[in-house]
C-alpha cells in the first residue's frame, strides 16, 4: 500500500483523571497525551497497518521530542515535520462529560508553530513522494490566515501530484476567529470553498455540512438526539452538486442520548452511482451502534476517517458497503479507548463485525 500523507496541527491533550471537573482536580496531577485531528487519523491508519506520514510544524524541546516519539513509536513517520523557530506546542484541556452533563473542551493554541508557518517552509515535493493520498481537516484552516493559506496550498500540490484528497470538514466554532468583522460560520464557508474545489472524498458529522456550507438536513433534532438517517444522503448530493470534484461524502451519524450513550453509524454516498450506503446494518435497515458507558469520544471522527481511509485503500475492503462498515466499527471500538488515538487494530476490527459486540473476554 502507498505512504497516506495527512497534515495538521498535534497539540498536548490535558485532562483529569476519571471524570473529575478542573476545579475538583487543581491543583493536583493533570494528564498529557498527545493529540490532534490529522496526528489521529495518521496514527490510527499505521495501527491498522498502512503506510502513515504525519505532516506539521514543532519547535524544538523535549516535549515535542516525546510527541515525535509517540507517532514513530506507532509507526508514523515523522520525517517531514517541521522544525520551526517560533512558536509553541498547542494545548486543549478535556473534561470528558458522564450522563446529562456533556464533556467541555478549552483551547490554547494561538501562536503555534504550525499556524505560524507558510507554505514555502515545506518539503512538498517530498512529503508527497511515493504517496497515493493525502488527508487535511478544517481544522487547520481554522487556526490562522497562514495556515489557511498554506492548508490550501498542500491540497493543491497533492492534487497536481495525483494524490487522492480527502478532508474532513471538522467545524469548530471557537477557533475560526482570525478575521475580524467575520463571525465563524462565514469564514469557515469563505475559506472552506476554497479547498474544496481540490477535494476527492469529504467526510464530516451530522452538523458539519450546515455549519460550514450552509446545507441542512431535514428531520434532524442534533441537540435532541434526533437524526433521520436517509435525510443525509440529499446532503451528500448537494455538497457533489456544489463541488463536482468530490466523489465521495462520508457522514457520521450520531445520536447523542447523553454524554455516556450515543448511537453511532454512518453514510458513506458514491457520486457515480448516485447512491448511498449506511452501516451498521441489521439485514437490509440501517442500525447503529449503541454505544454505552462511553470511555472517551474526543476523536472519534477522526477514528472513523481513519478506518474509512484506510479501508478504501485496501483492495478487498474497498467496496463501498465494506468500507463504511469498516470505518464506523473502527470507530465504535474507538469509543472504548481513552485519548484521542484509536488502539485498535485491523484483526479487531473485523472481529467486531464478524462477531458482534459481546465484549466477552478473548483467551
Amino acid at each position: 500500500m502507498s505512504t497516506i500523507v495527512t497534515f495538521g496541527e498535534v497539540m498536548g491533550r490535558v485532562c483529569p483523571p476519571g471524570f473529575k471537573r478542573f476545579r475538583q482536580a487543581m491543583p493536583g496531577d493533570l494528564n498529557l497525551t498527545f493529540a490532534g485531528a490529522e496526528a489521529n487519523v495518521a496514527s490510527s491508519i499505521s495501527m491498522l497497518g498502512a503506510e502513515a506520514r504525519f505532516v506539521t510544524a514543532l519547535p524544538v524541546n523535549d516535549i515535542t521530542t516525546a510527541c515525535k516519539g509517540t507517532l514513530e513509536g506507532l509507526g508514523v513517520d515523522t520525517s517531514y515535520i517541521v522544525d520551526s523557530d517560533e512558536g509553541r506546542l498547542g494545548l486543549y484541556f478535556v473534561e470528558a462529560g458522564a450522563n446529562q452533563r456533556p464533556s467541555r473542551v478549552i483551547y490554547d493554541r494561538d501562536h503555534s508553530a504550525v499556524s505560524m508557518t507558510g507554505p514555502d517552509a515545506y518539503d512538498w515535493d517530498g512529503i508527497l513522494d511515493g504517496a497515493k493520498w493525502f488527508h487535511t481537516t478544517g481544522i487547520t484552516p481554522s487556526l490562522s490566515a497562514q495556515s489557511a493559506e498554506t492548508t490550501i496550498e498542500a491540497v493543491k500540490r497533492a492534487k497536481a501530484a495525483g494524490l487522492q484528497v480527502s478532508c474532513d470538514l471538522n467545524f469548530r466554532n471557537k477557533l475560526w476567529k482570525w478575521k475580524p468583522g467575520s463571525s465563524a460560520k462565514e469564514l469557515a464557508q469563505e475559506t472552506m470553498r476554497q479547498v474544496l474545489p481540490y477535494v476527492d472524498v469529504v467526510i464530516g458529522n451530522e452538523e458539519d455540512a450546515a455549519d460550514v456550507l450552509g446545507i441542512h438536513a431535514e428531520n434532524t433534532d442534533i441537540h435532541g438526539g434526533k437524526i433521520d438517517a436517509a435525510k443525509y444522503t440529499d446532503v451528500a448530493r448537494k455538497i457533489t452538486e456544489q463541488f463536482p470534484n468530490v466523489s465521495k461524502v462520508a457522514i457520521t451519524l450520531r445520536e447523542s442520548i447523553s454524554a455516556s450513550h450515543n448511537n453511532w453509524g454512518a453514510m458513506l454516498y458514491i457520486k457515480s452511482e448516485d447512491k448511498a450506503y449506511f452501516a451498521p446494518l441489521d439485514g437490509q435497515e440501517y442500525s447503529p451502534y449503541e454505544i454505552r458507558n462511553i470511555v472517551d469520544r474526543v476523536g472519534g471522527g477522526d477514528s472513523f476517517g481513519a478506518g474509512l481511509i484506510f479501508a478504501l485503500n485496501t483492495p478487498e475492503l474497498s467496496g463501498a458497503q465494506d468500507a463504511i462498515a469498516f470505518a464506523v466499527a473502527s470507530s465504535c471500538l474507538a469509543h472504548s479507548i481513552y485519548g484521542d488515538f484509536n488502539f485498535t487494530t485491523r484483526s479487531e476490527v473485523e472481529a467486531l463485525l464478524k462477531q458482534g459486540g459481546s465484549g466477552r473476554v478473548v483467551r
